[in-house]
């Protein structure tokens, strides 16, 4: 048996697998070494547990960026009762960025976040962090946009609120949860005055309690539509998958304008469109040949999802895309064996201001023996609808 010796190290071992350490770095050691005013121009890199008992740290107006290398061995935690890990000076925070660390904030109400930003033009940025046993992620307050990439939540009740105005919006992305401590609480809530402009999303992979919700936010947080999108989430209680759970998003449904909820699993998914379908059928006078007229009867209502009805037979788009959409129609109107009728579908044009008829679909009134003389319409269109402009069927 031979040893060979390579006369070179693998270059993994010095490039792939260690961070450089930038010459703005500030090692971390010990809690002291994140007290007092921090230096936005530095990265501060968590070498090791560092406990920082009852001291919180301050995020400065120009940001702070924190730095790891595993959330295995890189954490900053504190088990005080009533403490805040991160705050913000008078006036606001700048942008708060970590990446490959492990935050652990145990004690009694106590909470990870407390901070506002200062200008309401900053980012929340956290890439492969894990909270561990947090007894509330607590309060992000007006931030113009948040990110998490790669984060975990494991035990504790690691409720997140999020507080103001966000001119821009929140991703999470290949996250997980596990292990939570059971409790009437939601992993996302909305705070005091919370708007989102732009989008909150998620792909989360989750497995809550009996009693945990997955966010409490209502419609009236999400000014425009479908910018609520859990797309690709797998939501579990106690391992078990279960869509038709209200209390999942209890203020909340994938009904909702604000709502893309699609291709979960465990959670409900959004179907944009619906039905109305004749409760009560009503004899459609037509006073003169070759002119279009309303058709008489009372139509109900079925699973509208981002439409409404605005009037009596009509179907409403109240969103903003999709704008392409597929109308089937199933007709059987009763009227004189050998009649010829016509129906067309009509579009109000709402920022026309104007109405626009689809293409004729003309049958004949079959004279059938021992029954009612009908004509059977089956009717495929494509049409185009913005919002605010509704359809309906004209005889």
């Amino acid at each position: 048996m031979s040893l060979i010796v390579p006369s070179k190290m693998p270059a993994f071992l010095g490039s792939r697998y260690t961070r450089r350490i930038p010459s703005s770095a500030v090692v971390v050691k010990t809690a002291a070494d994140l007290s007092g005013t921090l230096d936005s121009g530095k990265v501060y890199l968590i070498d090791g547990i560092i406990d920082m008992g009852n001291q919180s740290i301050e995020v400065p107006e120009g940001g702070l960026t924190l730095w790891g290398y595993s959330f295995d061995i890189c954490k900053l935690i504190s088990s005080e009762a009533n403490y805040t890990m991160f705050t913000s000076p008078v006036g606001g925070s700048g942008n708060l960025l970590a990446t490959d660390i492990a935050i652990e904030v145990t004690g009694t109400n106590s909470q990870v976040f407390d901070i506002v930003d200062a200008n309401g033009f900053h980012a929340f940025e956290f890439n492969r962090v894990n909270y561990n046993g947090c007894t509330s992620l607590g309060t992000i307050d007006s931030y113009r946009q948040g990110l998490e990439n790669g984060t975990g939540r494991f035990g504790g009740k690691p409720e997140l609120t999020l507080k103001g105005t966000w001119v821009g919006g929140y991703a999470i992305y290949t996250s997980i949860v596990r292990g939570l401590t059971d409790g009437a609480y939601s992993l996302f809530k909305a705070g005091v005055g919370f708007t989102m402009n732009s989008r909150f999303v998620t792909n989360i992979n989750v497995d809550l309690n009996s009693t945990v919700a997955l966010l409490d936010f209502a419609p009236s947080n999400f000014p425009n539509p479908s910018s609520l999108q859990l797309n690709g989430c797998i939501v579990a209680r106690n391992g078990v998958n279960n869509s038709s759970d209200l209390t999942l998003t209890p203020n909340i449904t994938q009904k909702d304008l604000p709502s893309l909820f699609l291709n979960n699993v465990g959670l409900p998914n959004t179907i944009i469109g619906g039905e109305l379908e004749i409760s009560v059928e009503a004899t459609t006078v037509i006073p003169l040949v070759s002119t279009y007229y309303d058709i008489a009867g009372t139509w109900f209502e079925i699973d509208l999802q981002h439409f409404d009805s605005p009037s009596n037979g009509q179907l409403r788009h109240l969103g903003k895309d999709p704008i392409l959409y597929k109308v089937n129609l199933e007709l059987i109107m009763d009227s004189v064996a050998n009649d010829v009728l016509s129906v067309r579908l009509r579009k109000w044009d709402d920022s026309q201001g104007i109405f626009v008829d689809g293409r004729d679909h003309v049958r004949q009134v079959n004279s059938l023996v021992g029954g009612r003389d009908v004509a059977f319409f089956t009717v495929f269109e494509r049409v185009e609808l913005e919002q605010n402009d509704y359809i309906y069927i004209y005889k």
